[in-house]
């Protein structure tokens, strides 16, 4: 069984799913590449909670960057010891993991908030920017019909709707790979310990 490989490979996949969550989240900052609406606060409350740049972007990058460099965390050795070593650096990306699985959370809450709630726009009934389906709960995501009560920006329904959903979907998974390597790490340090053999768990 190799852990280490485990790992790197869990942080390669964190890398790309980070880098997305920050493009996602920026995005969303300019509705149908418009700049406008940023400059005037015209845009949902959620987006400003930078839950794709520093919940599933930054936070996610460091346990990333964490998994990634295992082969290379020896953790000084352990008093000369390898296989110490590499236990102690095993169990540290568990420390790692816990800060993604903070940041995916918080990821995952505010995209859920953000489809609830809907965008911010102006209402041609209304003739007012508000929040037309806050009392939806939700609903309105079934109700294409609805989607038109918004008419600016342009198509922010479909804009926010997309965006938002890859950000619960990208947070779900960076969620599932740090769980994982909760696991990996906890049974990787424990094995090494136990193990006297680099052979047996050759990485």
């Amino acid at each position: 069984m190799c852990f280490g490989r485990c790992a790197r490979c869990i942080g390669c996949k964190l890398l790309i799913l980070a880098l997305l969550s920050i493009a996602a989240n920026i995005l969303l900052y300019f509705p149908n590449g418009e700049t406008r609406f940023a400059s005037e606060h015209h845009l949902s409350k959620y987006v400003e909670c930078l839950h794709g740049i520093l919940g599933g972007g930054l936070l996610v990058l460091i346990p990333a960057a964490v998994f990634i460099g295992l082969h290379n965390d020896d953790c000084c050795g352990c008093f000369g010891h390898k296989n110490c070593g590499k236990s102690c650096a095993m169990l540290s990306s568990v420390l790692a993991a816990c800060v993604g699985i903070l940041g995916s959370g918080y990821c995952i809450i505010i995209s859920a908030l953000g489809l609830s709630q809907g965008p911010y726009c102006f209402t041609r009934v209304e003739r007012n920017w508000i929040y037309p389906f806050t009392e939806s709960s939700g609903g309105y995501l079934l109700d294409y019909n609805e989607w038109s009560k918004c008419q600016e920006p342009q198509n922010i329904v479909q804009w926010n709707v997309t965006l938002f959903s890859i950000l619960l979907v990208v947070g779900g998974i960076e969620f599932i790979l740090c769980s994982i390597q909760i696991v990996n790490g906890i049974l990787g340090g424990v094995c090494r310990l136990c193990c006297g053999s680099d052979e047996t768990l050759s990485c």
